[in-house]
């Protein structure tokens, strides 16, 4: 019964934890340089994520990125545009859910079984010793 108890408030924290998540199953992520390397002529290395929910179609600079930085390149739009890399990401999150709570679940069953084990082993080892006797070699004993 406390494995039950212990399961379903398991299982319903972490619905609610992983339903909290800001991003959706279908979404544009976009992987562009920092505004300063196209503003500043550098070649930094550093890079920011972008990250919105929209069509398919509007998964571009254009639809993604120049809404959120739009005031702080203006004017560079053609330099920094080419340089981002966008991709439409389409996923299942459901499938996952229900995967890792199966292997959750095979985890608890393991844990139990060998706690079973465990508890067994003492019994089946204290028949087992009590059936035993020493033996002893006698021809080593005559020479």
């Amino acid at each position: 019964m406390y494995f039950k108890s212990l399961a379903i408030v398991f299982a319903v924290t972490f619905v609610v934890f992983t339903s909290a998540q800001s991003y959706e199953d279908k979404r544009c992520k976009c992987v562009c340089p920092s505004p300063a390397a196209v503003l500043n002529n550098t070649a930094g290395s550093d890079r920011k994520l972008y990250i919105a929910n929209v069509p398919p179609n509007k998964c571009n600079c254009d639809g993604v990125i120049l809404p959120r930085v739009g005031t702080e390149i203006k004017g560079r739009e053609q330099e920094f545009c080419p340089r981002c890399e966008c991709k439409y990401e389409n996923r299942n999150t459901t499938i996952i859910k229900v995967v890792v709570i199966i292997v959750i679940w095979v985890i608890m069953l393991l844990v139990v079984y060998m706690g079973f084990l465990i508890c067994l082993d003492p019994l089946i080892n204290k028949r087992v010793k009590a059936s035993y006797q020493e033996h002893t070699n006698e021809d080593d004993e005559s020479s």
